[in-house]
Order: C-alpha cells, then structure tokens, then sequence
C-alpha cells in the first residue's frame, strides 16, 4: 500500500514507461507539483469518473514521476512525467491539502512481456494503416526497434481514441491482451464515413 497525491485528469491517461507532458496552472495542482518535487517526485494520474464536487475517480491510475520541471514567472510550471507503475485506488483519504489524496495499490510491472510474432505484425500493420489514413507522419523505422511494451503501451497512449477506450486500455491486464485492444479500436476509431475522412468519434 501507499499513500498518493493524485491529479484527476479527463482524457490524460499515463501509461507505464511513457511519457505525460503537463501544464499546471490551477493553484491545488501547482501546490501539489511543489508537494511532490520536495517528497518522491511521485504524483498519481487517474481519471474522474462522470460529475461532481470532487468527482469520483475511476479505480485505476498510473503513478508518474516528475522528470522535468519548468517554472514559469506567474507560478504556472510546464511538468513531463514518466509513468512507473499502475495503482489501484483503495479509498480516499481525508486531507487538509488543497489536493486529493489516497491509499493505493501498487500493481507491479511485468517486465519483459513480449508479443508472438502475428500480434506484433497485425499491430504494426493496422497502425500504419491507422496513420496513413489520419496523414500522420511517422517514423516506422523507429517504431520496429521499440520493444512490444513500448510500441503497445505508445500507441495507447497517443491515439486519438477516447477518454473511456483509453481506460479500458490501462485497465487490460497485459500486453497481449492490450495490444488486440489496440488493433479492434484503430479498426474502429479508423473507419471512413462517406465522405472519405476518417472518423474518430
């Protein structure tokens, strides 16, 4: 178990071994960047689930660490994190900081997963399909010499899919199981309406 300073966020989903860059500009969030950079670095990325005052949270979040930091003169700081590991929220904790924060999980990392040669294919495939109908510019050299994890893992987080298919990808368990998410939502989120443009919603 640890205790985390969390930052919900709809539509920023930070997955592990990627990186989130962040603008932080509202008075809790600046002081819970100052909160973090004098502790662990560490701040809990997690999504809000529907309305409220604070929203509820979905279960499952990502834990970044802050590797970049730029301050700016009014007080705002431009942040990039680099997500670590998942964590699942335990329940939340009763606080007097302007920021939320909670008991977590911390669900380790399974290093080295690795996808059979036919997942990795299609999933290149389907991505450079995905690409060229969106008029991405993309390096796929680059893209081959990335591990499985990295190449899933990027493709999750850059996509334009959204908010909800986004968390049902941190949420699938492995990386097999993520990258046939992948493939079905770049099949999905990639159609052609009739006017030949892609449709992403």
């Amino acid at each position: 178990m640890s205790r985390l300073s969390i930052f919900p966020l709809a539509g920023a989903i930070l997955f592990p071994g990627m990186h989130l860059p962040l603008h932080i500009f509202e008075p809790r969030y600046r002081a819970l960047v100052s909160d973090a950079m004098a502790r662990d670095r560490r701040i809990g990325m997690i999504q809000p689930r529907g309305e409220g005052d604070p929203p509820p949270l979905y279960e499952l979040g990502c834990i970044g660490r802050i590797v970049d930091v730029e301050m700016l003169d009014d007080g705002r700081s431009n942040v990039v994190l680099e997500g670590l590991s998942l964590f699942r929220v335990v329940r939340e904790l009763d606080v007097t900081t302007k920021f939320r924060q909670v008991e977590a999980e911390i669900i380790p990392t399974c290093e080295n997963e690795a996808l059979s040669l036919a997942a990795r294919a299609g999933l290149e495939l389907e991505s450079k399909r995905f690409a060229e109908a969106q008029g991405y510019a993309v390096d796929w050299d680059a893209v081959g010499r990335l591990d499985d994890a990295s190449l899933v893992n990027g493709i999750a987080q850059i996509a334009p899919f959204d908010a909800a298919a986004k968390q049902a990808l941190l949420e699938t368990p492995t990386i097999a199981d993520r990258a046939e998410l992948v493939v079905q939502l770049l099949q999905f989120f990639g159609r052609h309406d009739g006017e030949d443009r892609v449709t992403l919603q």
